[in-house]
Formats: C-alpha cells, structure tokens, sequence
C-alpha cells in the first residue's frame, strides 16, 4: 500500500537496529524490516500442505519449495510498492522510502502539491500491478503440463496476487482502494480532509467485517469456525481500523496546517529604527493605533533584526523613555525568523517548525514593509498542538 506524508512533517525517524536498507531505488532506501521474516516463516509453514498436496515428487525438500513460494509472494509484494514509487516520482513527488513489514509493505511518499487525479493514481497502480502478475502467471499455468514445482509456483502466484491486488481495492484505507476513494471525494468536493474522512470510515467498516466475516462464512455453510483465522482476522482488522483513524487524524492536521494564513494569526506590526529611543517606539505605536497596530518591530537599515518586548516596554519610566535606546527592550531575531506575508498553509508551517528551533517569534513582511509579528504559540494553537 502505499502511504503519503504530508508536505510540512518529517517520516518518523526509525531505530537502525530494526530494519535493514538493503538497496536504493526510485532515489529512495528499500528497506526490509525483522517483521517482514516472521511474515515469511509464518506463510512457509501455512503453505507448506499446499505444496506437498501440489508437488509430492518434493519429498522432503517440501519446506524448501514453501519458503520459494513465500520469496516469489515477497517479490510480487515488492513489484507492487515499486509500481507505486516510480508513478509517485514521475508525478514529481519525493519517495522517502520503500519497506517489506509484518503487513506486505508500504511507500512512503512526501505529496505537497498533490493532485486528487496524481493521488489516486499512484494508489491504483500497486493492485493493478499484482493483478497484471496475476494474469502472467495465470496464462504460464494453463500453459504448461505437468504438476511439478513449476506449476505450484505459477498456481501459487496467480491467486495469490490476486487476492492482494483485489483486497488492495477495497474502498477503504488504508488499503490502495481507499486512497482511490479518497481522491474521488476530494476531487468532488475540493476538500482531501473529507475525501479522507469517507474513506477512513469506509475502512473502519471493512476492518469489523473482516472479522466478522471469518465467523460469519464457516457458520452460514455449516463448517467448524477456524479459530486461527478469527485471530488472525482480527490482527487484521486492528491493524486496518488504527491505521484508518491515523490517516484521518493525520489528514485532520493538514486540513489545519492548509488553513494557516499569517494575516489572520499575526500581530499587525510597526517598524521603528533599532538606533531610535523608547520614546519614539511609544510614539510609533501610539501613531498608528488605529490601525490596530499592537508590535513593534526593529530595523536596521530597513531589515529586521529584533522585536520589541512588551513587558520591558512596560517597565521604562515615562521620565527616561526619551534616552532610553529603542534596543534595550528588543529581542534579537535569528536568521529565518522573516516570513512573507503571502505565504500560508502548509508552506507557512515548514517555515515555522524550522523557525522554532531558535525563536517563539517571526516577522511577517509584504516586501520590505513589516505588517505583522507571528508568534510560534499562536500558531501551535491554531493546530491544536500546544
């Protein structure tokens, strides 16, 4: 499946002990995680009565022809996340990485920018390429004679790609099928938070029939319920319905993020020369008070360097004001800390997020005119993260 990030965060960063990078491709690390190995001697065991029943002339070798099962089932697995990463690439965005999991695999992708149109396809590409793997194999299997390794590995990768190809269009997410329902809603409505919302809730549903459908479907035709597959439906069905509600609160934080406009959320801001007096400070923002003016930033040479601070203005008696340097109630500003006032979104946050490494405050500009002083509280609070 794959999995977008959006623009303005950072993929989570990953212990290096627990996975392994074991190639490059599409500019981005392949990246083989220990789950992935339980996957594969889990579905080796699974698999191995299907051999034996399909290729008895194995023998004892058996285990050996399930686990090339298993590696080929890896490699269509694989296929299907490349599909995926080479589509989002050539749709300009940036693969930050490709990885086989406990689950299949993922690819996480950064898509600012994005388009419901790129969005959906890059998501139908994956199944679409499990099921063309699935027609190859198909039509090598009906072609040949004979019921040797060869057959069973043709036989095995037909169905088995699929069934993913097919469950991986299910309208809900996370699976492929509801990142393509997802970009349909968006692309109805103009709004990717409700096109998520649809298509998170619309998994969440699919994750409580899968399980109920493991208990449902032995019972309706009278067979024994497989306690095995109730368990692992319902590994299944947890693992979609949380990862169903991080899409959409992950899409509810973009949806903030894309709101963000610095004229709605900064101070309006005066500018005064960094050589002047606390008096001319005062006198600048008494001047401009109906303008709703409420800060006051420092310049020098016309440029920002500082801002001024609000308690200290305060505490400079009336009687010195005029002899008192406009600088010693300034805070300085470090590099980054300007931001232009027509930039917003998305955009706006990445600035922001980098600005708070070294500063709560940045000045907002309309060319070379300071409009505004941004606080980075107000923004965490406008995103619901303070």
């Amino acid at each position: 499946m794959c999995r977008p990030q959006p623009g303005h965060r950072r993929v989570a960063a990953v212990d290096k002990r627990t996975r392994w990078v074991v190639g490059r491709v599409a500019g981005a690390p392949v990246v083989l995680q220990p789950s992935a190995l339980v996957m594969v001697a889990v579905l080796t065991v699974l698999f191995l009565p299907t051999v034996r029943s399909m290729a008895p002339s194995l023998g004892s070798m058996a285990l050996v022809g399930a686990f090339v099962v298993v590696a080929l089932l890896m490699v269509s697995v694989f296929l299907h996340e490349l599909a995926h990463a080479l589509v989002a690439r050539a749709r300009g965005m940036q693969v930050r990485e490709l990885a086989l999991t406990l689950w299949g695999g993922h690819t996480a992708f950064t898509d600012t920018g994005s388009t419901p149109f790129t969005s959906g396809l890059v998501a139908v590409v994956g199944p679409l390429t499990n099921l063309s793997i699935a027609l190859v194999a198909w039509w090598g299997y009906t072609a040949q004679d004979g019921s040797g390794l060869v057959a069973l590995l043709l036989y095995v990768t037909a169905y088995a790609n699929a069934a993913v190809g097919v469950f991986n269009l299910l309208p809900g997410l996370p699976l492929d099928g509801g990142q393509v329902v997802e970009a349909v809603v968006w692309g109805a409505t103009g709004s990717r938070f409700a096109g998520t919302t649809v298509a998170a809730w619309t998994g969440r549903v699919i994750a409580v029939l899968v399980v109920v459908a493991a208990i449902a479907v032995p019972s309706l035709r009278g067979q024994d319920v497989n306690l095995l597959m109730v368990v692992w439906a319902a590994f299944i069905g947890s693992f979609m319905w949380s990862a169903a509600s991080q899409a959409l609160s992950a899409s509810r934080t973009r949806a903030l993020a894309e709101a963000l406009d610095p004229r709605v959320l900064g101070r309006p801001a005066v500018a005064v020369d960094a050589r002047g007096t606390v008096a001319d400070v005062r006198a600048a923002l008494l001047t401009d008070q109906g303008a709703g003016l409420t800060a006051c930033v420092l310049t020098a040479d016309g440029h920002p360097v500082g801002y001024v601070d609000d308690g200290a203005l305060a505490g400079v008696p009336s009687d010195v004001a005029s002899t008192t340097p406009a600088w010693s109630v300034g805070v300085g500003l470090p590099p980054g800390s300007i931001v232009d006032v027509d930039l917003r979104g998305i955009g706006l946050h990445s600035a922001v997020v980098r600005a708070a490494r070294h500063t709560n405050v940045l000045v907002v500009t309309q060319g070379s005119q300071v409009v505004g002083l941004l606080s980075v509280t107000d923004v965490a609070r406008a995103m619901h993260l303070d």
